[in-house]
């Protein structure tokens, strides 16, 4: 029901004014006030109303959020306290809105003090909400006029000045009109004026590359991450601070009371304001801050140790599989036996069995049972002969390489370590209730980038790296050209994620940098950053071992025949002649010895 401006208070009726001017796309509004205020709300706007309860006014406050009541008009007697529980509500709510409107009206009291609303521009929770809105009775009122002045904070430009009350306009209640009609929430993020935004970063190829040589990039800094806020900030106009976590460690962690180390708990302590570094959507992260759109899809996989030739003293046993082996060897006992039956007895059964199989013409024998099973066994020797020949010849002029790590299976089969400098790889696993996968999570180790340098060359454990979109390969510096060349590229990725940029909750800059995102990835400039990158900063030669590490099977090709892949065969030949010498003497004085006692 509408209700006659007449019978309103000169603040309802400015509230009905400002509502239906820019408030009409909010969903839904929260009034926190001590009174309730008499408002004509569009028909397609629902309301909640709190009064406030200091004690539970952050409960209250959350209770509302969660229904997406995410637009304020608060008339409290100490508001700085909603500013407080407001804060503490982002923080722990789960509803996220870059646009979040404040609006802060007077008591109704002829000698309220205007500095009460003006001094919420000093509070640090204020600096994060760039749409307030102070409503605050002017000098110029009088008993039959009501002016309000409508004031918001400078919010952009310099750090000494973001805090300064910024006078928007006058509304004459006699009128009903603003003096200048300005826009009452005029901080849209499209130019901040230069304004400092600190972004949290460190240095990791090829995302965040800091510290580097002014010849190289004039502000000291470049990668794929700092190129893209570079571009947000030369289109809001903003000034890009970078600032590192200073406590020793990189990605870090965020705790249970919403505090944290490394780059994500500068984030959610409000010590920086977006945070880059190849930075994934991590599901604990989500639940403390906020995430743009992916920026790139990037693949975690593997670098393990390369399968090496065979050994040449096995060669002769490659042919055929253990398994082959295995029939083989009980076609010869079975057909031993039935020599055995056939001529009904032991003499020579084994060695005429193992004659007919490798092609060994059969003795004469008068009988047909004999010749019947002497027959097959020289036609399954001729087969099983062709064979083992082919495999063989292949196996002598074709490198045979020992089976190679491709998956996670073969990583968890082998037992085999992998790892990286910190635990951040896990964090998109950790949650997995996959057996595979808490298998691979087990074998996951953490070692100092020098131990990594040296078990790069031990053939004893795998590496993490990333596989980006355009091609180039994310690998820590502790892999060298000389340690690449002992490793292969798995075929099978660990798993895949996206990179975001992360913001504190509904951050105002959260929307920007996704309209953002849209732009680049529509362009394709993130591919050619990504490309410019990888040629400019990172070794080309590890880079070049990894990308063809799987190929240089196929480079080495067909070789000539030599004494080192023959050497498993003059093992076994002179292993067998060594044996049978000692067998022929062993026989030689057993009969010796008989022929002395017999005398």
């Amino acid at each position: 029901m509408l209700i006659q401006s007449n019978i309103l208070f000169p603040i309802e009726i400015l509230l009905n004014t400002i509502i239906n001017n820019y408030l009409r796309t909010s969903f839904c509004l929260t009034f926190v006030t001590e009174t309730e205020l008499l408002i004509n709300l569009p028909l397609n706007m629902t309301s909640i109303r709190i009064k406030p309860n200091n004690s539970e006014l952050v409960q209250q406050i959350l209770e509302a959020s969660e229904k997406a009541c995410t637009d304020y008009i608060i008339q409290m007697d100490e508001p700085q306290n909603f500013m407080v529980a407001f804060d503490r509500v982002n923080h722990i709510g789960d509803v996220r809105r870059s646009d979040k409107k404040l609006i802060f009206i007077p008591l109704q009291d002829e000698f309220y003090n205007a500095s009460v609303l003006t001094d919420l521009l000093s509070l640090k929770e204020t600096g994060y909400v760039p749409n307030i809105l102070l409503i605050a009775p002017a000098a110029q009122s009088s008993a039959d006029c009501k002016i309000y002045d409508m004031i918001t904070h400078t919010f952009v430009g310099a750090d000494e000045q973001i805090r300064d009350p910024l006078y928007l306009d006058h509304w004459d209640s006699c009128t009903e009109l603003f003096e200048k009609e300005a826009n009452l929430f005029p901080h849209n993020m499209s130019n901040l004026q230069g304004k400092t935004v600190k972004v949290g970063a460190f240095t990791y190829k090829p995302y965040v590359l800091l510290d580097l040589d002014p010849s190289l990039a004039p502000l000291g800094r470049d990668g794929i991450d700092i190129r893209f806020i570079e571009e947000f900030c030369r289109w809001i106009n903003c000034t890009v601070k970078i600032v590192r976590p200073d406590d020793g460690q990189e990605w870090g962690e965020i705790y249970d009371n919403n505090t944290g180390i490394g780059l994500v708990g500068n984030l959610v302590e409000d010590r920086t304001e977006i945070g880059i570094t190849s930075l994934y959507s991590w599901y604990e992260e989500y639940r403390a801050l906020d995430f743009s759109a992916p920026i790139i899809r990037t693949a975690v996989t593997c670098i393990a140790p390369a399968p090496r030739i065979l050994s040449s003293w096995d060669l002769p046993l490659v042919p055929f599989s253990w398994l082959m082996w295995m029939c083989l060897i009980a076609t010869f006992f079975f057909a031993s036996f039935a020599l055995f039956v056939a001529q009904r007895s032991t003499d020579d059964i084994f060695f005429a069995t193992f004659g007919n199989m490798i092609g060994q013409s059969p003795g004469d024998s008068s009988s047909w049972r004999i010749r019947s099973i002497s027959g097959w066994m020289l036609l399954i020797g001729l087969v099983i002969d062709n064979a083992y020949s082919g495999g063989l010849a292949s196996s002598f002029t074709v490198p045979k390489y020992e089976a190679s790590v491709d998956t996670i299976q073969d990583l968890v089969d082998r037992r085999m370590e992998w790892g990286a400098p910190v635990d951040a790889w896990l964090y998109s696993m950790i949650l997995s209730e996959e057996p595979l996968i808490k298998s691979a999570i087990s074998q996951f180790k953490v070692y100092p980038p020098e131990v990594l340098t040296k078990k790069s060359f031990t053939r004893s454990m795998a590496f993490s790296i990333e596989r980006l979109p355009a091609g180039s390969f994310a690998i820590g510096e502790y892999i060298t050209k000389e340690g690449a060349k002992n490793l292969e590229l798995m075929v099978e990725d660990m798993y895949y994620e996206q990179c975001v940029v992360m913001t504190r909750k509904s951050s105002p800059y959260t929307a920007k940098l996704t309209e953002l995102v849209g732009r680049l990835q529509q362009s394709g400039l993130l591919l050619c950053w990504e490309t410019q990158i990888a040629l400019k900063y990172l070794d080309f030669k590890v880079q070049l071992e990894v990308r063809l590490s799987r190929t240089k099977k196929d480079i080495d090709g067909v070789e000539p025949l030599n004494v080192k892949q023959l050497l498993g065969i003059y093992l076994l030949y002179f292993g067998g002649l060594s044996i049978s010498i000692v067998v022929f003497i062993a026989e030689l004085l057993i009969k010796r010895s008989k022929a002395v006692v017999l005398i």
